[in-house]
């Protein structure tokens, strides 16, 4: 079986699901452009790998590759749901010592959202919101704004991701999107809120998407100054 990827973010984590083989070819070139498209923007990276079939040296050479990198940076790369034969294979090569590996996706991301931040991180820190919506540029644009005006932004396109991040940690603000899959902006709104009942809950209009920059930005900003009222 060829690999296939698929790839989203869960607040400052990035996660890349993997299916197939991982070795020499087009199949480690594959992922290895997976990794540098989330390491341009995250430090903090989660390799899924319980359907992977084959992991070959070069395939596991880029994996640690890549958790030296993050390091350097502050971050990691960790595996999540390794199958057994890879499990063995870590073990026999002592690899295990240098890439961490939960059982599930969720606990991999958990490990990173319950380590404390330090330094910087956290002089840096404003109000802590979350943002949900299914389009990634909607959250890129919102979490960059807010970011630039004081606040601790994550983000995430899923509505069980975001259960997750809530799980870990709390937040002041909720923003919920126009657009949602299979979900009402209600009910995700509601489904949220009794995990964050302190938190107070704001929700993107439809038109919102389709804005400008400006106009965006200044909605964006209102909607924040009109909660504090």
């Amino acid at each position: 079986m060829l690999l296939t990827l698929s790839s989203r973010f869960v607040g400052n984590v990035y996660l890349i699901q993997c299916k197939g083989r991982i070795v020499l070819g087009d199949e480690v070139k594959a992922l290895e452009a997976a990794l540098d498209e989330g390491a341009r923007e995250f430090s903090r990276l989660v390799v899924e790998l319980g359907e992977v079939s084959r992991l070959d040296s070069i395939g596991l050479g880029l994996l640690v590759r890549f958790s030296e990198r993050m390091r350097r940076r502050g971050g990691d790369l960790r595996l999540a749901a390794p199958p057994q034969f890879l499990m063995d294979l870590l073990k026999m090569t002592k690899v295990s010592t240098l890439l961490e590996s939960y059982a599930t996706e969720e606990e991999a991301i958990q490990s990173y959202l319950k380590e404390r931040p330090t330094g910087t991180a956290q002089k840096r820190q404003g109000p802590r919101v979350l943002v949900v919506d299914e389009s990634a540029d909607l959250c890129v644009f919102v979490r960059t704004v807010l970011t630039q005006h004081g606040y601790d932004v994550r983000s995430t396109c899923s509505f069980r991701d975001a259960k997750t991040l809530l799980q870990v940690d709390g937040v002041e603000y909720l923003v919920v999107g126009p657009s949602t899959p299979r979900l009402s902006a209600e009910t995700v709104m509601q489904s949220l809120t009794s995990l964050a009942p302190r938190a107070k809950a704001l929700q993107l209009d439809p038109e919102f998407k389709i804005r400008d920059v400006q106009e965006a930005s200044d909605a964006l900003l209102q909607l924040f100054a009109s909660s504090e009222d």
